[in-house]
């Protein structure tokens, strides 16, 4: 299938399918399309993974999109930010933040993937649950803000802020340590940790995490009188 994703940073994906081509999106995920579609959907993975994808911040349904002729789908972008396309061999997975599938070719599968590391997962910015995605086949995932792209080599390290790590393949390893010096921790507005990852793998990080613009907007909120 060819595609191309336009729109700066209020992307989306646009699609093109031949007769027999199929795509997967959490529920209600397409924006618009155009040609001879066929909408299914249903609770692939049964109960179970209908309420595994729920914890990782997906529809407890998936829609299957069936082309019947030439046609075209579309998917935007939920948030201003970015669309990545990654193609995944068999059994190949990548590990993504909370919600950040958007769709993907039929044989891709979806499953939660669970923090061994328990400071990670209180403290790293992304929660004790992530989302597991496994190949094969082609899968496109909305980031927050701009994208940008690493490649780590095995041992090799960066420190990133609490919820920019958005992508991470599947061979890379996360942890979390604590931020040194009090002037650090106090003045600093880093928090108390900062999340690093380690490869080898390749790391999407992402420049505008909802969570963090949620804490600024709250700022300039109107308070309530009791």
């Amino acid at each position: 299938m060819e595609y191309s994703i336009e729109g700066g940073h209020l992307p989306v994906v646009r699609i093109q399918m031949e007769q027999g081509d199929s795509l997967i999106s959490q529920g209600g995920g397409k924006s618009w399309f155009k040609g001879p579609v066929e909408t299914i959907n249903e609770m692939k993975g049964g109960l179970k993974g209908g309420l595994g994808r729920v914890f990782s911040g997906e529809s407890l349904m998936l829609s299957t999109y069936v082309a019947h002729g030439p046609a075209e789908i579309a998917f935007a972008s939920s948030f201003p930010g970015s669309i990545i396309p990654l193609d995944l061999g068999p059994g190949q997975s990548i590990i993504a933040q909370r919600g950040a599938f958007l769709c993907a070719t039929q044989n891709v599968s979806l499953s939660t993937h669970f923090q061994e590391r328990l400071g990670a997962g209180l403290f790293g910015g992304e929660g004790f649950i992530m989302e597991k995605i496994t190949g094969p086949g082609t899968c496109f995932l909305e980031l927050d803000g701009h994208a940008v792209t690493y490649q780590l080599a095995p041992g090799e390290e960066m420190v990133v802020d609490t919820g920019a790590l958005a992508i991470m393949s599947e061979t890379c390893t996360m942890s979390i340590q604590r931020v040194k010096g009090v002037k650090n921790i106090f003045f600093g507005g880093e928090g108390l940790f900062e999340t690093i990852i380690r490869g080898p793998g390749q790391v999407h990080l992402q420049s505008m995490p909802l969570p963090k613009i949620a804490g600024l907007l709250a700022r300039y909120m109107p308070k309530k009188d009791k």
